[in-house]
């Protein structure tokens, strides 16, 4: 855990150990507090979807597909939880925020690249790996735009498709089809949905985030039952109804920006006595 240090002790001070010591400033009642050491607890879960993520590039390499978009899915229940339990104990720190994206950078960038690519993208030569690579690069500039945008961004809402979400599209996609032989038209569908879900994941189209749902509060029962259902579907077949879930999920936001561009169109063709008149309906 972290405890204060005393700013009367010199700061090049050697540790004991051949490592360096961690030492994190923040604010706290308006004061600059120093702190040394990091939370163990959310960095626990953090170093637990890294894991997962190198074990499902290990995977893809020896030919294992099925384990390896398990794995990226593992990897993002883990994802999902460090956050939560940094909050839930208040054991939040920037240390946990850069680790979190590094390791995001690994489970949701590189994984899902490797994976898709050992898995289909081999056999297109250049093409193949520009395509995996394109994923790779769009995943890391969605997380440093990410980073650079926290606190001025609706937290409901998010700029561009969020990495976890364009990683769950491409394990989905080879989960479902593991065992299936990869032909040429398999494998440029495979591609065509690669660069797509890297091309979302740098663009302005807004997703819904669902960090505004409050889980230590009160829902009506009915709200539990959904969710009991939701996972009785999963269990049926996770690799077809995941896939599902992922391209639906994909594809709401460029529906719904699609949407609200008719409807400027629409509100724009209209005449200033008309829009005038519609808004008095």
């Amino acid at each position: 855990m972290s405890e204060d240090i005393d700013k009367s002790q010199p700061e090049d001070e050697e540790s004991l150990l051949p490592f360096d010591e961690h030492v994190e400033e923040v604010q706290e009642d308006g004061k600059r507090v120093r702190h040394r050491g990091v939370y163990l607890l959310p960095n626990l879960f953090t170093t637990a979807a890294l894991f997962s993520g190198f074990y499902a590039i290990i995977s893809a390499m020896n030919g294992r597909f099925e384990a390896a978009a398990i794995a990226i899915f593992v990897a993002m229940v883990l994802d999902g939880m460090d956050g939560r339990v940094a909050r839930l104990t208040n054991t939040s720190s920037a240390f946990g925020e850069q680790y979190d994206s590094l390791s995001d950078m690994v489970s949701f960038g590189l994984a899902p690249a490797l994976v898709v690519f050992n898995w289909a993208l081999v056999d297109l030569g250049k093409l193949g790996w520009a395509s995996a690579f394109a994923f790779a690069a769009c995943a890391a500039l969605r997380l440093a735009r990410f980073n650079t945008q926290i606190g001025t961004v609706d937290k409901g809402v998010f700029v561009g498709l969020a990495s976890p979400s364009a990683a769950a599209l491409l394990a989905a996609m080879v989960w479902t089809g593991h065992d299936t032989n990869v032909e040429l038209p398999l494998a440029i569908l495979a591609m065509v949905i690669t660069v797509l879900a890297a091309l979302l994941m740098v663009s302005n189209v807004r997703y819904t985030s669902f960090k505004n749902i409050d889980f230590r509060g009160r829902v009506p029962f009915v709200a539990m039952l959904i969710v009991v259902l939701i996972f009785v579907v999963i269990t049926i077949d996770p690799a077809r109804v995941l896939l599902v879930m992922a391209v639906l999920y994909a594809a709401s936001g460029p529906v719904q920006w699609g949407w609200k561009r008719k409807n400027i169109f629409a509100s724009r063709k209209k005449g200033p006595d008309q829009q005038a008149s519609s808004d008095k309906e």
